[in-house]
């Protein structure tokens, strides 16, 4: 007899569906069966780290169910509830014996109680601690429910049997029997382990999905100081000014130094003038990179301290300048501080940031890199030693099913 297959749900955001392609290669080494339901834009990563790419939207668009709640995933929750039926006779054929799941794709828990089947829950930040993010997010002034969610939130709670069901039901996706986090087990505060457990420390770095990447430098001058400078997807969503005043400023800040800087905009499209503001010799701005590529070159790192990025970057070496905007990212910037990983620039984002004052930081990031080196081996050597261990995690979640 065939083993059962494993399914794994993830929702349209880029660095989740990343979080989840060491959990997908892992299992699929093992021989087994992965299908993974998410948006078609995510077909080639999916297929290229072993999986079968199933498409979660193939009843139709998320804004068919819900394009006015915010925050966007809060869609979500309205997404489960509309086409839980639907998805769960969908796969119901591909004989799941395991439900694997990101955080956000609350669908995955109702289409595990309808199959009967167990779920595992691979978490989607930094130390999301639910209880904490749902009382940080319920409180932005921003947030706006549609009544298409506030009726999901009404059916996931009478129909489909979840009590706590939410408009933040994304945030708090705890799986009772196997939660994986994507970091080392340092990063992760003795005081919020409790939240995750049963937890298994898995981390969210894929080395082997990335030994192909260019070795070419894609800095210009070899010799220069090399900045990258990313703020990742999801920031450009909601925080596009603040993100665009101070690519502004770092332009003003690298003129006339030294310094090479490559910007991804991460698949964002600058408006026409704040590009004629920032462009200038030695300061290249790209829709898309391969960010291992780049980190590989890099000598710093601009970063807004997203969890697949600062892996990355700790992966690779490389020192970060924290420019944290929302959610996991102020935690994380302050966890990598205390760890000797990175030098804060704002704990909140402000609305602009004096060039000088930066350009003084820049220069004594400059001085000192030496400084990190050796905090960045030993935290290079946590996520060696995690990556070690997934072969065991994964046969405790095979054993699941």
């Amino acid at each position: 007899m065939k083993a059962p297959s494993v399914v794994v749900f993830c929702m349209p955001e880029r660095g989740h569906v990343q979080r989840t392609l060491a959990v997908i290669e892992s299992i699929a080494r093992r021989g087994r069966r992965v299908y993974v339901l998410t948006d078609a834009e995510f077909a080639g990563m999916i297929t290229g780290a072993g999986g079968t790419f199933v498409d979660l939207f193939e009843e139709g668009p998320l804004d068919d169910v819900d394009a006015e709640s915010v925050p966007v995933p809060s869609r979500y929750v309205t997404f489960a509830a509309r086409r839980a039926h639907a998805v769960t006779r969908r796969i119901s054929g591909l004989s799941p014996g395991i439900i694997v799941y990101d955080t956000f794709a609350v669908i995955a828990h109702v289409v595990a109680r309808l199959l009967g089947v167990p779920a595992v829950n691979v978490c989607a930040c930094h130390a999301l601690v639910p209880s904490r993010a749902i009382a940080t997010v319920s409180g932005d002034p921003r947030v706006r429910t549609s009544a298409a969610c506030h009726d999901a939130v009404t059916a996931l709670r009478e129909d489909f049997g979840i009590p706590d069901a939410s408009p933040f039901s994304y945030l708090s996706g705890i799986s009772p029997l196997l939660n994986l986090y994507g970091e080392p087990r340092q990063f992760l505060p003795e005081s919020d382990r409790v939240a995750f457990e049963p937890v298994a420390f898995f981390g969210s770095l894929s080395p082997n999905l990335h030994a192909a990447v260019s070795t070419a430098s894609p800095f210009r001058d070899g010799d220069a100081f090399r900045i990258y400078v990313s703020f990742g997807t999801v920031v450009w969503r909601y925080f596009a000014s603040t993100a665009g005043a101070l690519l502004e400023s770092l332009s003003i800040a690298t003129a006339d130094t030294q310094a090479d800087v490559v910007v991804s905009t991460a698949g964002q499209q600058l408006p026409a003038d704040t590009l004629a503001r920032i462009r200038r010799v030695g300061f290249r701005v790209e829709r898309s990179v391969d960010q291992w590529s780049v980190l590989r070159h890099a000598d710093l790192f601009v970063t807004h301290q997203g969890l697949n990025s600062t892996h990355e970057a700790i992966w690779h070496g490389v020192p970060m300048l924290s420019c944290p905007f929302f959610a996991d990212q102020p935690a994380l910037a302050e966890r990598c501080r205390e760890l000797g990983l990175a030098v804060p620039l704002w704990t909140a984002p402000e609305r602009s940031v004096d060039a000088e004052s930066l350009r003084v930081k820049l220069a004594a990031l400059q001085a000192d890199t030496g400084q990190f080196r050796g905090r960045l081996v030993e935290a290079r050597q946590w996520e060696s030693e995690t990556i070690a261990g997934r072969d065991a995690v994964i046969d405790r979640l095979l054993a699941l099913a």
